[in-house]
């Protein structure tokens, strides 16, 4: 099952897909909700492509419900949303891979491929940065980022990129007030003192993830 909000992508991802002689798109969602009603009637889904940033909420809390619902389902993420922020979120959440949306399409089919074998699919580049953050591991301000939700998280990353309230709220299709809410509770969680002292942070975290 593809769930992502952007129907022409799905369109071109299932094109992609069922021109494989042992794959074919079962179903398709545009959000979490459309997701999980599907899960809840048919159980022939053998593998979930899931996007990070859905409308209403997060992917990373989308996959809580699907294996809350299907706990040994397999799930793929697929964003356009750099791995190096997003992945070892992703695999955190219970994902076993993650592919950007600008790979070759051969790299996802490699990646639906592995995951559907129960094997963990990142870039080598990003297996690479995992090492060396285990060997790095303890470090507190690591421990207080994975204290954020997905929503906060997603938030945060935004931030870093350089976006206000109302651009994030736009892009999260959220209000203005949620994405306040989301702010203040980052500031809280991460022991900053005010908005500048969040950016500053959210900055520096972003370009340390590189």
């Amino acid at each position: 099952m593809l769930v992502d909000d952007h129907a022409m992508l799905r369109h071109g991802l299932a094109m992609l897909i069922n021109m494989e002689p042992d794959m074919e798109v079962f179903a398709e969602a545009g959000d979490g909700t459309e997701a999980l009603e599907i899960l809840k009637k048919n159980n022939s889904i053998d593998i979930i492509l899931l996007d990070v940033t859905l409308k209403t909420v997060s992917g990373l809390e989308v996959i809580k419900s699907i294996h809350a619902l299907v706990p040994d389902l397999p799930v793929l993420f697929i964003s356009m949303h750099d791995e190096s922020v997003y992945a070892e979120r992703a695999l955190r959440a219970g994902a076993l891979g993650y592919v950007m949306k600008q790979e070759p399409g051969e790299v996802l089919l490699d990646a639906i491929r592995k995951v559907l074998k129960g094997n963990v699919f990142l870039s080598k580049q990003m297996h690479e940065k995992l090492l060396k953050r285990m060997v790095m591991k303890g470090a507190e301000p690591e421990h207080l980022i994975n204290t954020l939700t997905p929503s906060e998280f997603e938030v945060l990353h935004l931030i870093g990129q350089g976006h206000n309230s109302h651009e994030i709220s736009k892009l999260l299709c959220r209000s203005v007030k949620t994405i306040e809410t989301h702010r203040f509770n980052i500031r809280t969680k991460l022991n900053l003192k005010d908005g500048a002292d969040l950016i500053r942070y959210a900055t520096r975290w972003i370009s340390e993830q590189q």
